[in-house]
């Protein structure tokens, strides 16, 4: 699959409110997640953490979105119920699998609508 190919089967698997499980096929075993509130060194600890604290009513609208041989990036609109942001990801790919993840947002509405608890603020 093309970069942003995988990076469109990845939202729909986030946002789709099914199995998170089948996410991790598109992952490189090692592949690295870097966001505001999660850092992971590998497929299964990203894909535990998911499963642990589950996206939830939450949907997305792309708002655009392109790619390079090796890379895509997607630029939306999330909303869930009280939290609306925009949110940028950047997908690097290696042999047809998400290689790395960056997660791009304003922390602040997820900290003032009361969805992050001290500790996660402190980090």
């Amino acid at each position: 699959m093309k970069p942003l190919e995988l990076a469109s089967k990845y939202l729909d698997l986030f946002f789709g409110g099914s199995s998170i499980e089948p996410m991790i096929d598109l992952f490189q075993p090692n592949m690295v997640f870097d966001g505001p509130f999660f850092q992971g060194l590998s497929a299964r600890e990203y894909v535990d953490s998911l499963k642990a604290d589950p996206p939830g009513n939450s949907r997305y609208e792309i708002l655009r979105s392109y790619e390079t041989k090796s890379s895509a990036c997607v630029i939306y609109k999330f909303s869930k119920p009280g939290v609306t942001t925009t949110m940028v990801q950047q997908f690097e790919v290696r042999e047809g699998k998400i290689s790395k993840i960056l997660l791009v947002f304003d922390t602040g509405v997820f900290i003032r609508n009361g969805e992050f608890n001290s500790k996660a603020q402190s980090d």
